[in-house]
Order: C-alpha cells, then structure tokens, then sequence
C-alpha cells in the first residue's frame, strides 16, 4: 500500500507543484492520476520513487517512510515506465530488459532467459530480443519497457503516461496488454495519464486533481462518472459521461431479434433468396461468426470479404450496455450485433431497446 499524507512540493522560485495532496493507492490495484496541465500528476508520481524530493508531508510504501530510505534500493523495488521508453539505445532489446537482475547480481545467462519469458509475456516475438531499439516501432518499444520495469518482479510499478506516444490502434492495444499482465501479477500500480478515458479504463480507482496538486475527487470509474463531487469534475469528465457510465453497467436479458444470415461465399442469388427485401443481410463465417454487412443487391457474383460493411461494433452478452448500445448506433443496419462469449452470432438489437434497458437498469440500481 501507498499511503501519501499531506504531501507538498514547492520548488525555489516559490512555484507550488503540489499543494499537499492525500491519497492511498490499495494493494494490487490500479490508481491513475489524471487532472489538467499544471496539477502535478508527474511531480506526485516521481515523489514516491524520490527522483523529486518532496517539501513537506510523508509518503509510506507498506508502512515504510521513503524519506528514511536508501533512494537507490528505495528505486530498485519499483518498476518505472515513462512516456518514450527510455529504453538504452546501445543495448539489444533482451539486455534491455535485463539490466535491473543484472545490476542486482543475477547471472547475466539467467537474466537473458527470464528477460525472453518476458517479452513473449508482454506480447513480443521472440525474434525482436536482438534488435535495438531504434529498429523497433513505438508500441514495440513500450512493450520493452513494460518488460524491463516487470524484470525484477517489483511489487510497485510507476507509469508515467506510458502509451500516450503511440497512435489509438496501437494504444488500446498495449492498455488491453496492460490490463491483461495486471490480471495475472496483481501489481500495485500508480498511473498518469492526462486522458480521462484512459483513465476510466484502466483504473480500479481514479484520482482527478486539481490545478495546485490538491485532490478533487477519489472513486472507482463508475462512482466517479454517476455522482462528480463538483463542477470542475464533472467539465473535466466531459458532457458523455452518462454514455460512458454505461461500459460499467452488465447487459441485462436484451430482446434479441432473429436476423437472416448468408454463409460468406453464397451466390448472389441465394443472397437475394434470403433477404426477401431487406437492404442488409448478415454475412457470417463457418463457425456463425459474423463478418459484416452485405446488401445483396449490390452483389455481382457471391459474397465476398471485399463487398462487406464492417461499420458496426459486435456487442457480447457478456459484455456492457454501453457497448450493445454502441453496436446498433455504428450498424449500418441500424441493428446491432450481439455474439455469445465464444464469438457466435445470437441475435441483434435496435438502439430503442437497449435506452429501454438502460432505464430499467437504473430503476433498478
């Protein structure tokens, strides 16, 4: 557990970074910092490995005061991972990755050989552990970076933005990595970010600051959505955070409708055949796993991948109100997708009945 207790930075030319700032970040849990341009998040973050020194208060890591310890064994039982990586140019990915055992007295041999079970751990071919660097994409460097803060198996991670240099492909990605790696090692993890979605996704709880480095608000993602503390708050969660609330919301039993559905490769006019004068039909593969929208009539000779509409979302049943939403918002049919947890096509729903959903949901909440 990290406990911060009033904690304070002001820097000599009187600038107050942090205004004395109160927070417990649990055992095993995720707690994002996020907050405005000037509020502190960084400063916060790197008090706790020492790298800033703090001017007043206490910070404790499991009941031991990080003032009263050695900065660089204090550092050593914390991963850290930055915005860029900032991983040693000189040095292959592999010996990246095991610098930290390595300056701890592991064997250099055996180092390399966890540090190769890391990388396949965070998603990464094997074949990259002798590239450096500079031959590596930026996802591919984050995920080096992951790993090397991950090598000496350290009970406290520190992220500073970690995925905000890569593009939105890649950064869901590597927060879906994330969230993934954190589900098996249940580390204690203090994060920032300064995107209020990302924060919302990968937080068990989220701490928004203020300008000054003084706590607005703590609570989980959906606390924090259905009831803001303030108006500064609510502005800086955003005007959708009712629609966003609803990713923490389960599906409910929808009405699913039937829906035709053609086998891909099916000749046009069974196509045709099938969709008795709807202008979308479901094409769907050979296990019932759907690939898209067709129009038959647009067809010239068989269902194809090339002639399909992929716009809409697939929503699970095991997923969120927010998503089955979002499915039949983005259909091109204006009816949204629903699989089983296997991926299998089940039925679809219309946008009015999951509103419907939603509001007995809350009757119910």
């Amino acid at each position: 557990m990290i406990v911060l207790e009033d904690v304070q930075k002001r820097f000599p030319d009187g600038t107050v970074a942090v205004g004395g700032l109160s927070l417990t970040a649990p055992d095993g849990r995720i707690t994002v910092l996020v907050g405005p341009s000037g509020c502190g998040k960084t400063t916060s973050l790197r008090m706790i490995n020492r790298m800033i020194e703090p001017t007043g208060g206490s910070i404790t890591v499991n009941g031991q005061d990080v003032a009263a310890m050695n900065p660089n064994e204090l550092r050593r039982g914390m991963g850290y991972v930055i915005q860029h990586a900032g991983l040693f140019p000189h040095r292959s990915v592999i010996d990246n990755v095991a610098t930290v055992p390595v300056l701890l007295g592991t064997k250099k041999s055996v180092a390399r050989r966890q540090a190769m079970e890391l990388l396949e751990r965070v998603g990464l071919e094997p074949a990259l552990a002798q590239r450096y660097p500079n031959q590596l994409s930026g996802g591919q460097q984050q995920r080096v970076g992951v790993a090397r803060a991950l090598a000496a198996d350290p009970p406290v991670m520190l992220m500073d933005e970690p995925f905000s240099a890569v593009d939105p492909v890649v950064r869901e990605q590597l927060q879906d990595e994330f969230l993934r790696l954190q589900s098996e090692l249940g580390k204690t993890i203090v994060f920032v970010t300064h995107d209020i979605d990302e924060a919302i996704k990968l937080g068990d709880q989220v701490a928004v600051l203020r300008v000054g480095g003084t706590l607005a608000q703590v609570a989980s993602p959906a606390d924090l959505l259905a009831d803001p503390v303030d108006d500064f708050v609510a502005d800086f969660l955003g005007k959708d955070r009712g629609y966003r609330g609803l990713g923490f919301q389960a599906t409910p039993q929808l009405p699913l409708r039937e829906e035709v559905t053609v086998p891909i490769g099916s000749s046009k006019e069974q196509a045709l055949r099938l969709a008795a004068g709807q202008r979308w039909i479901l094409a769907l593969d050979d296990q019932r796993r759907p690939l898209g929208w067709v129009e038959p009539e647009h067809l010239r000779d068989e269902v194809v991948p090339t002639m399909l509409h992929r716009g809409g979302t697939v929503a699970s049943t095991e997923g969120s109100l927010r998503n089955a939403l979002d499915a039949a918002l983005s259909s091109p049919s204006r009816r949204g997708v629903i699989v089983d947890a296997a991926g299998r096509f089940v039925g679809t729903v219309v946008a009015a009945e999951v509103l419907s959903a939603v509001e007995v949901a809350r009757a119910d909440s």
